[in-house]
């Protein structure tokens, strides 16, 4: 698994454990504790995975705002934990992070790959659908700027 995925990883299960617990734990010992069980070795990607999970929590309501908008169908407490944090990182790098280092194509894949080793049958496509929809809108958006 290439360093960046492994660190993605490691961002969505802690953000499950910390989403799953009600928020109330602290996400850096989290992600300290998942860091050294299942990413050994990835010190050089640990600015990188710091930047994706503060900059979620700094920007949750905007990114679950837009989950809402993309998926009104589905109330945001009952996407499955996984979907939602898997949603989460990718409209976290696909909103907020330099284009340069995450084009938003990645930013679409590594989620939808997130969402299909980790949740359910469905959950790559309705990660794919989600943000496809807020990528075509952010593209509307671009263009009549």
């Amino acid at each position: 698994m290439a360093s960046r995925q492994l660190a993605r990883s490691i961002v969505l299960q802690s953000l499950y454990e910390w989403d799953f617990e009600g928020r109330k734990i602290n996400l850096d010992d989290i992600i300290a504790r998942n860091s050294m069980e299942f990413g050994p070795g990835l010190e050089r990607e640990k600015e990188f995975t710091a930047k994706i999970a503060h900059g979620i929590v700094e920007h949750l309501v905007e990114i679950d705002k837009l989950i809402v908008e993309a998926a009104p169908e589905w109330p945001i407490e009952q996407i499955a934990v996984i979907d939602r944090n898997a949603l989460r990182i990718g409209l976290y790098e696909l909103k907020y992070a330099d284009r340069k280092e995450v084009p938003p194509a990645v930013a679409i894949d590594e989620a939808i790959e997130l969402a299909k080793s980790y949740g359910g049958p469905n959950s790559g496509k309705f990660i794919n659908g989600v943000l496809g929809t807020v990528y075509q809108k952010m593209k509307e958006e671009e263009k009549s700027s």
